[in-house]
């Protein structure tokens, strides 16, 4: 896509291992995002790739290693300070509410950003109305950047597969993240849905400014639109360059050609 941009490093995982019972998800591995840059992490099934992205999170602690966000450096992350520090995330599987409307489900990426208690939320009154006029508001604005317009009163459940993931999109860009981590964003979508949602992605990235780090099964969309890309194999890294780099390497080929290593 395109040379390594020059960004300070925003997020820095170093030596991280994660382990269940006695199979080795993670073993010391080590990468950083910079600020700005569209950073993807690939590797055939079973690499780690997602349970890396869950140790970013705070949905799963290592059990070595250290995680530092924006200077400040943990063991491990919790999820509502990763939530509240600036960092967003889609899912593999989607996770909307498939009753709610699609305002409501973005809507519901704001709750970081809402300041007022649950009594004043309830009374719907005074600065808790004004909170909420200002957050729809914001909520409006990804709305018609995603070109949504015309769903946001249905219910996601009765939406098509594409445009859910759109909608999940658009409830990680309501909480205004510093890094956005997209699993697997493209994953189930025809060739068209593909190309819109590479285009959404990039001007996330270019637009807002937005950090973006991404699983992406789809080698064309990686090579497309990442800056650096890190390889996975086995829990382990197996690379880390920009995409023609990765692309030469002969570890990253044996790898998603199941070549046994010695």
């Amino acid at each position: 896509m395109s040379e390594r941009r020059n960004g300070e490093v925003l997020l820095s995982v170093d030596k991280i291992s994660l382990a269940f019972g006695g199979v080795r998800a993670l073993e010391g591995v080590s990468f950083d995002v910079l600020e700005g840059e569209i950073r993807a992490i690939i590797g055939p099934n079973g690499a780690g790739k997602s349970s890396m992205l869950n140790v970013i999170n705070g949905f799963y602690h290592p059990q070595e290693g250290s995680i530092t966000f924006k200077g400040k450096t943990r063991k491990q992350m919790r999820p509502h300070f990763v939530a509240s520090s600036g960092v967003a995330r889609t899912f593999q599987n989607i996770a909307l509410f498939k009753g709610m409307s699609t305002l409501d489900n973005i809507m519901t990426g704001r709750n970081t950003k809402m300041k007022r208690g649950i009594l004043w939320q309830a009374l719907h009154y005074g600065p808790a109305r004004n909170e909420e006029i200002e957050n729809r508001g914001h909520v409006e604005k990804v709305i018609d950047f995603l070109e949504i317009q015309s769903i946001r009163k249905t219910p996601v459940g009765r939406l098509p597969y594409g445009m859910q993931k759109r909608v999940e999109l658009g409830r990680a860009l309501a909480a205004e993240p510093e890094l956005l981590l997209l699993d697997e964003p493209m994953a189930g979508m025809n060739v068209e849905e593909k190309e819109d949602m590479c285009r959404f992605v990039l001007d996330v990235n270019e637009e807002f400014g937005t950090t973006i780090a991404l699983i992406e099964h789809d080698m064309g969309v990686v090579m497309d639109i990442s800056d650096r890309v890190v390889v996975l194999d086995y829990g382990k890294k197996i690379a880390d360059g920009t995409p023609d780099e990765v692309r030469a390497n002969q570890d990253v080929v044996d790898a998603y050609l199941g070549v046994a290593h010695d």
